[in-house]
């Protein structure tokens, strides 16, 4: 079944840009982009609802070379299916046959995508997206784990090797490298000893593409569109 198309619904700086830099790294610019704003409320239009009922990004559309459309919904999964749709560029050890590599990518491709990821959206939501119910202990309870159990893990794979899983950079590496600056965005994950890493990973040209919108993304939504959301935001 071959894919005459990919299309990427993304917002900047969110989830939807690793996806955006895993497809630079792979296509260098021949996919499609449409940002949904979510700071207007675009990600509860009926529309998008319809194809995506979790509201969010990113969302991957795969046009087939029938014509029909696939949506694709979570960031890791995208991760995942991406690279091994393009074995050529070597971004992910192959998933057959079996290698210790491709358990300990897998491994960290969904660390930083499930488990990590969730603790930097309970800081991000407590900080920033919820209005009335707040909780500045979910913040520090979340803030402690992160520097208490996930970053002695990564500094001791980094002290290895120059990437999350060895000597060569891979998708898993999206999905931390984006983890790292949304940490730090927020005050964690400032060890100087991260700090190269995370300067190996902002070099690569397909970075700079993903990121060239940085400019506008703000971590908080403006008074007028929090408060347009506060009535639809269920978390």
């Amino acid at each position: 079944m071959d894919i005459h198309r990919i299309k990427l619904y993304h917002y900047p700086a969110t989830r939807s840009a690793r996806v955006k830099w895993l497809l630079h790294e792979l296509m260098d610019e021949d996919f499609d982009v449409e940002v949904v704003p979510l700071y207007e409320g675009g990600q509860y239009s009926s529309d998008y609802v319809t194809k995506n009922p979790n509201h969010n990004v990113p969302m991957l559309e795969f046009t087939l070379a029938d014509g029909r459309t696939h949506n694709m919904l979570e960031s890791g999964a995208m991760i995942s299916l991406l690279a091994d749709l393009f074995p050529e560029k070597g971004l992910a050890p192959p998933p057959a046959p079996f290698s210790t590599a491709r358990a300990d990518y897998l491994q960290m491709l969904h660390f930083g995508s499930t488990w990590m990821d969730m603790m930097l959206w309970q800081i991000r939501i407590h900080t920033h997206i919820l209005d009335t119910d707040k909780d500045p202990a979910t913040v520090a309870r979340y803030e402690h784990k992160i520097t208490a159990e996930v970053v002695p893990q990564l500094l001791a794979r980094l002290d290895k090797h120059a990437h999350i899983c060895g000597e060569r950079f891979t998708a898993a590496d999206c999905v931390m490298g984006q983890n790292l600056l949304w940490a730090r965005a927020y005050g964690v994950c400032l060890e100087d000893a991260l700090t190269p890493y995370i300067e190996r990973l902002t070099a690569r040209p397909a970075f700079a593409l993903a990121y060239a919108d940085m400019g506008d993304f703000s971590l908080a939504p403006s008074r007028k569109q929090g408060a347009a959301l506060v009535t639809k935001f269920t978390g």
